[in-house]
């Protein structure tokens, strides 16, 4: 028998990360929760033992077990779904003069186009249950953040699609939300991959520099997951629409980003990410 519940499905649902917090936060809510990863062994004790929550292992990536993920949902709603969470994602810290082009492409795979193909499969549900798409952008989609090129311009692309599709499915009855992500304490980079710069990079020199933006550097005095998750969850029960931005300092990083001048908005990248004066350092350490 179908459940009479509302529906929503999360993608990316380790334990300790936004995923997870926003499952909990559905669930506190009355929502019966799909919480997806590829991985279940990680999902949190909270949701694995949650009656009206449905463990399902899901890799975005592939175009088999996100068909799998749409029938099973389908035998418990009954052909419904009130929200698709687009949380999936990865960061990928390099320069751009160094960047593997296939690592470049793995993560627009993960950040960009599985998005899309988790919005194509479930669209009949969205559109049967008149339901609600929230994508997880990031506040890297505006903010040129550096060595964070292909992050920045996946979640970029991502940002964009989002607010593009929300016009396309308006028409049909489905709510888009694309939220602009600031910084959240997660766990996220708990198991980051250190970043190995090329013998001839430019910037071998600074590589511990670079290496330091993946230890936790960018999540300093960021609210929590679940700060997060209760503002996002909000919105959804509001009935909004359209872009928003969450995360530390959220409002006022929106308000100075578009009312700055280019001359603020990179002293700004540069206060969070000093590259300049890093380098600057190097030459004059070479030529002492």
């Amino acid at each position: 028998m179908a459940s009479q519940l509302k529906s929503v499905l999360i993608t990316g649902c380790s334990a300790g990360g936004i995923g997870a917090a926003l499952a909990e936060v559905f669930l506190e809510k009355g929502y019966h929760v799909f919480a997806t990863l590829r991985s279940p062994s990680k999902i949190s004790e909270t949701l694995s033992n949650a009656t009206n929550a449905t463990i399902l292992k899901l890799d975005v990536l592939s175009s088999e077990s996100i068909e799998t993920a749409v029938e099973n949902v389908k035998s418990k709603t009954g052909g419904r779904l009130d929200v698709l969470v687009n949380n999936s994602g990865q960061v990928l810290i390099a320069p751009g003069l160094d960047v593997s082009f296939a690592e470049g492409k793995r993560l627009f795979d993960l950040n960009f186009w599985a998005p899309l193909a988790m919005l194509q499969a479930f669209s009949p549900l969205l559109i049967q249950a008149k339901g609600c798409v929230v994508n997880n952008s990031s506040a890297n989609a505006v903010l040129p953040m550096p060595f964070m090129s292909m992050y920045n311009a996946s979640k970029a692309a991502f940002a964009t699609a989002s607010e593009t599709w929300r016009h396309e499915l308006q028409p049909l009855g489905v709510r888009t939300i694309t939220v602009i992500t600031c910084a959240v304490k997660t766990h996220a980079l708990d198991n980051r991959q250190l970043c190995e710069l090329p013998k001839t990079s430019k910037y071998l020199d600074i590589q511990e520099f670079i290496r330091e933006i993946t230890g936790g550097k960018l999540q300093a005095n960021a609210i929590s997951s679940r700060q997060y998750a209760v503002h996002v969850v909000g919105l959804v029960e509001k009935g909004t629409v359209g872009p928003v931005w969450a995360g530390k300092d959220a409002f006022m990083g929106r308000i100075v980003w578009w009312l700055s001048p280019q001359l603020i908005k990179d002293m700004i990248v540069q206060s969070i990410i000093p590259i300049s004066s890093k380098m600057a350092k190097v030459a004059q350490k070479s030529k002492a």
